[in-house]
C-alpha cells in the first residue's frame, strides 16, 4: 500500500498565498505522476496541476500563471504553491499519485485524505 498525507491548506485572505505539499510513504513502489484535484461544493473533481517524474507539467487554465507545482523525487514529495488566491479557489484539495508498485506489477492510484483551501475576507 502507499499512503499519501497532505498538508497547508487553512484560511488566506484575497490576494494571499498558501502552500500545499502531499508526501507519499509506502514500500517497493515509484511514483509517475503527481497531481493535484479540487473539489468545490456542487462541483466535480477538476485537476488543478500535474507534474511527472521528469518534471513535466500541466496546469488547468484557471491556474496557470498563479500555481506552481513542484515536485521532489528523492522524498517522494508534490508541492503546490499557490498565489494571488481569489474565493473561486476555494476546495478541499487531494493529492493523487500514479503509482508502480513492484509486489503486484501493476499501476495504481492514490488519493490523499484531502486538505481545505479557503479564500475569504
Amino acid at each position: 500500500q502507499v499512503q499519501l498525507v497532505e498538508s497547508g491548506g487553512g484560511l488566506v485572505q484575497p490576494g494571499g498565498s498558501l502552500r500545499l505539499s502531499c508526501a507519499a510513504s509506502g514500500r517497493s513502489f515509484s511514483i509517475n505522476v503527481m497531481g493535484w484535484y479540487r473539489q468545490a461544493p456542487g462541483r466535480e473533481r477538476e485537476l488543478v496541476a500535474s507534474i511527472t517524474s521528469g518534471g513535466n507539467t500541466n496546469y488547468a487554465d484557471s491556474v496557470k500563471g498563479r500555481f506552481t507545482i513542484s515536485r521532489d523525487n528523492a522524498k517522494n514529495t508534490v508541492y503546490l504553491q499557490m498565489n494571488s488566491l481569489n474565493p473561486e479557489d476555494t476546495a478541499v484539495y487531494y493529492c493523487h499519485a500514479e503509482v508502480f508498485r513492484y509486489d503486484s506489477q501493476g499501476r495504481h492510484d492514490y488519493w490523499g485524505q484531502g486538505t481545505q483551501v479557503t479564500v475569504s475576507s
